[in-house]
């Protein structure tokens, strides 16, 4: 027969990929204790679950912590199609775009005017910093014709699982990430236009399942094409960090970018300038890129009612460089480089320009 304390201690045990308790999943069917066995009857999301095996084993020391318990059996099968359905209502709610207007989670879209100043070098070391921080954070490389945050944090290559239309992201340090990246082979072009770029931006809102988040890192597009308008009127709650470098020309297009996120109703956090300056043996800064350009962004975006200040100047750092082409972020290969230190110090001013979630569910 069912015993209470033996549901309590496997139905605890957390889904890995879906990040909630298999008791809330309706995952566990059976739970019986009987002449020190215990029974466990467990069902999966799918047949071939990855997960299966590290379910498994959790729920077998689960069960053999409980009192009384001297083996333990596990039937293992799947849920049926009506099963699955009622578990990603419970997953998901009934919000199509959990990170619209309403929700808890802070959307950081990191934006650019122009390709190759480091954006999706930026978003992804952040969304790092940001989980070294103790929060919970994603990252959705939003960047569909230049993807490259499953290289920059290690896992390209890596697949999404799948519960129906529910999407499963592949985790980084710690981070589930989603990029469009993992849906293409090899060097395969994406070539999509407005509607097809829209549809995606929706998916990745809607079916994709993060968990809960304190923090979801967005990675844009460079630019102020159709994939940063449609993300800008799905996700006008989103706060836009701006990445430019030191040169005018960057500057100048980055302005357009800065504008056009609040016009579409985002909030501008502010500046960040990348490569700002290489340090010299001597102790002497290297300007290769010139100087000045992120303050020249932030006054232009200013008004009377906004002040946009520049939150951080990334110095040129080989380390850098060389994590974004192994996949290890910064954080982790050069703690006390300077652009580690550089970018800490933006996440924790941006972090600090929030509002605070204390005593809130994120749901």
């Amino acid at each position: 027969m069912t015993h209470p304390e033996l549901r309590g201690a496997v139905g605890a045990v957390i889904d890995p990929e879906l990040r909630r308790s298999l008791g809330e999943l309706g995952m566990i069917r059976r739970a019986d204790l009987e002449a020190g066995t215990a029974r466990i009857g467990l069902a999966l999301t799918i047949a071939g679950c990855p997960a299966a095996d590290r379910i498994e084993r959790d729920i077998r020391a689960a069960a053999a912590s409980v009192d009384g318990v001297v083996a333990v059996e596990v039937e293992v099968g799947t849920m049926s199609p009506e099963e699955r359905k009622a578990l990603i209502e419970r997953v998901r709610g009934n919000r199509e775009n959990r990170f619209g207007p309403g929700t808890l989670t802070r959307v950081i879209a990191v934006g650019s005017g122009k390709g190759g100043v480091g954006k999706s070098t930026i978003a992804a070391n952040l969304a790092v910093a940001f989980s070294r921080r103790g929060l919970k954070v994603g990252i959705m490389d939003l960047d569909v014709h230049g993807f490259s945050v499953p290289g920059l944090l290690g896992i390209a290559g890596a697949r999404p699982n799948r519960v129906d239309a529910l999407v499963m992201p592949p985790e980084a340090y710690g981070i589930p990430a989603i990029s469009i990246g993992m849906f293409v082979e090899g060097d395969e072009p994406v070539s999509w236009r407005g509607p097809m770029l829209h549809r995606t931006i929706e998916q990745f809102l809607s079916d994709v399942w993060f968990g809960e988040l304190d923090l979801l890192v967005v990675d844009l597009p460079p630019g102020t094409g159709d994939a940063a308008i449609s993300f800008g009127q799905l996700v006008p709650n989103a706060e836009f960090l701006l990445v430019t470098t030191p040169q005018p020309a960057a500057s100048e297009v980055a302005v357009r970018a800065g504008l056009l996120a609040r016009r579409l109703g985002q909030r501008l956090l502010g500046v960040v300038e990348n490569m700002s300056g290489l340090t010299q043996p001597d102790g002497t800064i290297l300007e290769l890129f010139g100087s000045g350009g992120g303050a020249a962004t932030a006054e232009r975006l200013s008004t009377d009612q906004n002040a946009v200040e520049v939150l951080a100047q990334i110095p040129l750092s080989i380390a850098l460089r060389a994590g974004g082409d192994s996949g290890t972020p910064i954080a982790l290969l050069e703690p006390r480089d300077a652009a580690a230190t550089a970018i800490r110090e933006l996440a924790d001013a941006i972090i600090a320009a929030g509002p605070s979630r204390a005593g809130r569910s994120l749901i």
